[in-house]
């Protein structure tokens, strides 16, 4: 689990840049560049979570490794200027339905991922973000709406959980 808190402190590094970008602060290939590092430093940590050799969290592995390829999508769509968006839209919608699935898992528990409401929070949450980023792909969704969103859950999914683990030993609820 620490590694996972880490993990996700350095992917508010993207998620704030990505939004202030959608509401016109920055440029598309700085920000590419920090995607794309975010992505496969999340990919690499996914892989250590993985491994036998550390403390082996294959369950949490998974979503990292959606999300991390996730980023990097976005990231060669920043970095090449790529005109339709769709790709990884459907790339995002894929990641929806993953986080979905890890929500209500957490949300019930099963015999080995004991039930943890903040984490289904925590995926309700990417959820509705990936959803968002495939309906923005598509036109369906404005920019400025996404970038709010990410604004919000990077406090509520990413900072607030991290820190309150890594300074108490414990979700906010």
């Amino acid at each position: 689990m620490p590694l996972t808190l880490a993990v996700l402190i350095f992917i508010s590094i993207m998620w704030v840049p990505v939004a202030l970008l959608f509401l016109g602060k920055g440029e598309a290939k700085g920000t590419g560049a920090v995607t794309g590092v975010v992505g496969v430093l999340v990919v690499i940590c996914a892989l250590v979570q993985a491994t036998p050799l550390f403390k082996q969290d294959v369950f949490g592995a998974g979503l990292l490794f959606a999300h991390g390829i996730l980023y990097i999508s976005v990231s060669h769509a920043l970095l090449t200027g790529l005109e339709d968006m769709r790709s990884v839209g459907n790339v995002s919608l894929t990641v929806a339905v993953i986080s979905a699935i890890y929500c209500l898992v957490y949300l019930v528990g099963t015999p080995l991922v004991p039930a943890a409401l903040y984490l289904a929070l925590m995926c309700a949450g990417y959820t509705a973000l990936t959803v968002m980023v495939w309906l923005n792909a598509y036109g369906k969704f404005a920019a400025s709406s996404l970038a709010y969103s990410l604004l919000v859950w990077a406090f509520l999914g990413l900072w607030i959980p991290s820190f309150t683990v890594l300074t108490t030993g414990n979700f906010p609820f």
